[in-house]
């Protein structure tokens, strides 16, 4: 009957589907590519009146089996998305830009551009929200291939020097101007929609400091990194940092944009920049703002063994206790850390393996944790004993520091 066949065919298509998730999954695509196929003649020789032809997921799985398969080529690939192109006018833009992308990984960047400015041009009754904001994506990547296209004839003069012929250095001069023009068009544009732009905003910025307009390279920076409308982004923090840094902005801007990055990622890389910045601050404030920021890099795994790091933290104690003031700083620091610092970084067998590894290291981190734990801490004895067995002079000196001050480890742990 024909309600047992739509069972049936229901059946049969859903199995054939699982087999291609599975090969796909495996990476297997020969049998993947096999199971597609029947399963996209299985729906071409459906003749019911329902709407059984899902055209995304087509797209999709057939995408992802060309770009894997051994036999597959872009010829293929443009052959099967130009086809794709005409199944449905909802996702048009996203089938051109995928399309894009894949000749952009195989080195088509004319082609890939081509194929921006048609989808450009494209239209298609009214158009909806979603794609007056596909569009602009379509217009942003333009963009970016134009900016491509700057960079290359910007090192071409930089590295050229003088031409023997000054009409072609005029010329290519020109063009240079004219990717400039065409690229800070949409890169704006693209701007104006809150996202997650990295490398849009890195390109247009680069563009704008290139012809010295740095106030308008410094107001989109600050767009991207303040505006509540874009997301919580901390690269855009780090861009605007290494922006203000290069145009040799005051310490107070650079501590400005460091501190919403502490409180966005507090194991960033730049953390050892901003503590080295707040110690050399005559304020008490950010001072023990830098005890916090180096203290919180060293809670995450990738610092544990990073020399500068532990240097950071091991000098801003020692400065603390030499002076005998704002221990309570160290205390309060401490508190949140005393139940599983030990085990995470001063046991023995981190004793041993860091000596091995880097006597700076060792250094760094026997000197915290003998006065953080006191003189009897694993870490602490095994590390100052070797290095006293070797006859390295400041381990000595080391020893007999905190030997000295063994009463702060007693105030610190209460």
């Amino acid at each position: 009957s024909s309600h047992e066949h739509k069972l049936d065919f229901k059946k049969s298509k859903e199995l054939c589907l699982s087999y291609i998730q599975d090969a796909m999954l495996q990476k297997q695509w020969k049998r993947a590519a096999e199971f597609f196929t029947s399963y996209v003649e299985a729906l071409e020789k459906d003749f019911s009146r329902e709407r059984v032809c899902p055209s995304e997921m087509i797209w999709r799985i057939g995408s992802e089996i060309l770009c894997h398969h051994s036999q597959g080529n872009v010829k293929e690939f443009n052959s099967f998305i130009e086809q794709m192109k005409t199944l449905g006018v909802k996702r048009y833009l996203k089938v051109c830009l995928e399309h894009v992308f894949h000749l952009l990984c195989n080195g088509l960047v004319e082609e890939a551009y081509q194929n921006l400015a048609l989808a450009e041009s494209w239209r298609f009754g009214e158009q909806t929200a979603i794609q007056d904001q596909e569009m602009k994506l379509i217009q942003a990547y333009r963009g970016l291939l134009d900016y491509y296209s700057w960079s290359k004839q910007k090192n071409i003069l930089l590295e050229g020097g003088e031409c023997q012929d000054g009409l072609d250095d005029l010329s290519a001069e020109q063009e240079m101007h004219g990717c400039f023009r065409k690229a800070a068009v949409n890169l704006k544009e693209i701007l104006k929609v809150p996202g997650v732009w990295d490398l849009f905003v890195k390109c247009y910025v680069d563009l704008l400091e290139f012809y010295g307009d740095h106030e308008e390279a410094l107001q989109v920076l600050n767009e991207y990194a303040y505006n509540s409308k874009f997301p919580a982004n901390p690269n855009a923090h780090v861009y605007l940092y290494q922006f203000l840094k290069r145009h040799g902005e005051s310490k107070k801007s650079l501590i400005s944009a460091l501190k919403i990055l502490h409180d966005l990622v507090p194991s960033h890389e730049l953390m050892i920049d901003f503590h080295a910045m707040l110690q050399k601050s005559k304020k008490r404030k950010k001072r023990r703002l830098g005890l916090e920021v180096i203290f919180a890099v060293l809670d995450y795994s990738g610092w544990k063994e990073n020399v500068k790091a532990w240097s950071c933290l091991a000098r801003q104690v020692k400065q603390i206790v030499t002076s005998g003031k704002h221990l309570e700083w160290i205390k309060q620091e401490w508190s949140s850390r005393k139940d599983w610092w030990p085990a995470f970084h001063f046991s023995r067998y981190w004793a041993k393996r860091n000596w091995q590894q880097n006597e700076s290291l060792a250094y760094g981190k026997a000197l915290v944790a003998g006065i953080l734990l006191g003189k009897e801490c694993k870490y602490f004895k095994y590390v100052s004993h070797q290095g006293c067995k070797a006859q390295l002079k400041r381990f000595r000196v080391l020893k007999r520091f905190v030997n000295k001050n063994n009463l702060v480890y007693l105030r610190i742990s209460g």
